[in-house]
């Protein structure tokens, strides 16, 4: 349920619909606007009836949320949220481009990737130090070991850095070196993990899972968004088909259909789609004409020496072509491509 106040409704009133909400065992959470502020009732739907809000001072009007994700929705939020990441708008009319390798294999490679991501124009620096692999025997990142230089190289270089943590027991460490926690999408219903990653203060890098439901997504998010953080970030990256020529179906089509029910900015993460290098870029223009709000690639110095998905990952010169190609397509659906700090 959303409780709309007045547009001249006072800080005392608001706080008085919000004891209401609490007293009813309700969490109020509350979207300030331009123009009026939004209350939204979460919790048993059968506590939630209108006439308990509708004659309280300075109330407009009481309706319900349809939609299973309330927080998520345009209904409780209705404008664009945008999120302040070390300086940087996401969500806003610019387009980020976080980039790095997949996994960050010694401080001298993932230096050297950063440097020419960021020559190139990449907003943000991502690099895996925990990694979700398939078989047991492959890689599985450096640990915290990995974290250490995320930080120290992102600090370097200037940029905000993101990574993805596995586990609840790996949540503090990764908080603490990491600018933006990324969910994956194996992850992306393991709910013990994403309520714990709602307690934090810090942006959340939400990724479809490739069987998920865009419905189901959005749960997801809720998850996050119920416990207090609103600092959430959807991504998607592909999901299962029936054609094994690309690693996952792209559903390009689920960015501005996110974008019709959820005020969340979304991004696209061409490289984990397709599989494919010689796709990243293709699809990644094509993220960008769709609406996505920035997109994450992979990049590696040397992808055939890559101890993880060396096939996706884009050589630095690649990158670059890549940035310059996105420039005129962001352009023309009136964005640009935000610049590093």
């Amino acid at each position: 349920m959303i409780i709309v106040m007045q547009s001249k409704a006072t800080d005392a009133q608001v706080e008085a619909v919000q004891h209401r909400i609490r007293d009813l065992g309700l969490k109020p959470h509350l979207s300030r606007g331009e123009f009026r502020t939004i209350i939204g009732a979460i919790g048993d739907e059968s506590l939630m009836r209108a006439e308990l809000f509708a004659a309280l001072d300075g109330v407009e009007s009481v309706m319900p949320i349809m939609r299973p994700y309330k927080l998520a929705s345009r209904d409780f939020h209705a404008e664009d949220t945008v999120l302040d990441v070390g300086g940087l708008k996401i969500g806003g009319p610019t387009i980020t481009v976080v980039a790095g390798p997949c996994s960050i294999e010694s401080e001298a490679q993932f230096r050297e990737t950063a440097l020419a991501v960021r020559k190139a124009g990449a907003a943000m620096l991502r690099g895996g130090a925990f990694k979700p692999r398939t078989s047991p025997y492959s890689f599985q990142g450096l640990g915290e070991e990995g974290l250490k230089i995320l930080q120290a190289v992102g600090r370097e270089v200037a940029l905000a850095t993101v990574t993805e943590v596995m586990d609840v027991r790996e949540l503090e460490a990764v908080s603490r070196y990491a600018d933006v926690i990324q969910v994956g999408a194996r992850n992306m219903q393991n709910f013990r993990l994403l309520t714990e990653v709602g307690h934090l203060r810090k942006p959340v890098f939400l990724k479809r899972s490739p069987a998920a439901t865009i419905e189901e997504f959005l749960m997801s998010a809720e998850y996050i968004l119920s416990e207090g953080n609103r600092q959430v970030i959807l991504c998607e990256r592909g999901i299962r088909g029936f054609d094994n020529s690309t690693r996952y179906t792209l559903d390009l089509s689920a960015v501005p259909n996110i974008q019709k029910v959820s005020h969340l900015p979304i991004f696209v993460d061409p490289s984990h789609a397709t599989g494919r290098r010689e796709l990243v870029v293709p699809m990644a223009l094509a993220a960008v004409a769709a609406g996505a709000q920035g997109v994450m690639v992979e990049v590696h110095p040397h992808p055939d020496k890559a101890m993880s998905d060396g096939p996706q990952q884009l050589t630095p010169d690649a990158f670059a072509l890549m940035m310059r190609e996105l420039a005129p397509i962001a352009q023309a659906v009136g964005r640009q491509l935000q610049k590093p700090k």
